[in-house]
């Protein structure tokens, strides 16, 4: 059964998983566990476990933009789903897709990077 209709990813957003993946065996794998547990509990089942929150400050209308802050990481042990690791991604709710934009992890950057967001969504 497909959740969504589309999950696509940015050619960024590749890079930045293939390096991290580098680091964190599981990465992988565990991405693929986030989008069909924790994206479906969110916006499919529209329960809020207060791990993934809309950036609201971009002035972008559509698609939604996403930061998920709770992610569980098997190859950082014992950091549950408070691992560090960060996911930027759109959801286009009418188109019923999901795009990952960004991951990373927050010992290594603060923030999201914004100049890649608008590289790709407008504002407005």
């Amino acid at each position: 059964m497909k959740i969504f209709n589309k999950i696509s990813y940015i050619s960024e957003f590749k890079k930045d998983l293939k390096k991290l993946g580098k680091r964190f065996k599981t990465l992988e794998d565990d991405l693929n566990i986030f989008i069909k547990s924790q994206l479906k509990i969110y916006h499919k089942l529209e329960i809020d476990n207060r791990g993934i929150f809309r950036i609201n400050d971009l002035d972008i209308k559509y698609p939604e933009i996403y930061k998920a802050k709770k992610f569980t990481c098997r190859s950082l042990k014992g950091k549950g789903v408070y691992s560090g690791i960060r996911i930027i991604y759109a959801y286009f709710k009418n188109e019923e897709k999901i795009e990952l934009i960004e991951i990373y992890y927050k010992q290594d950057k603060e923030n999201e990077d914004r100049e890649r967001i608008f590289k790709y969504y407008k504002r407005g």
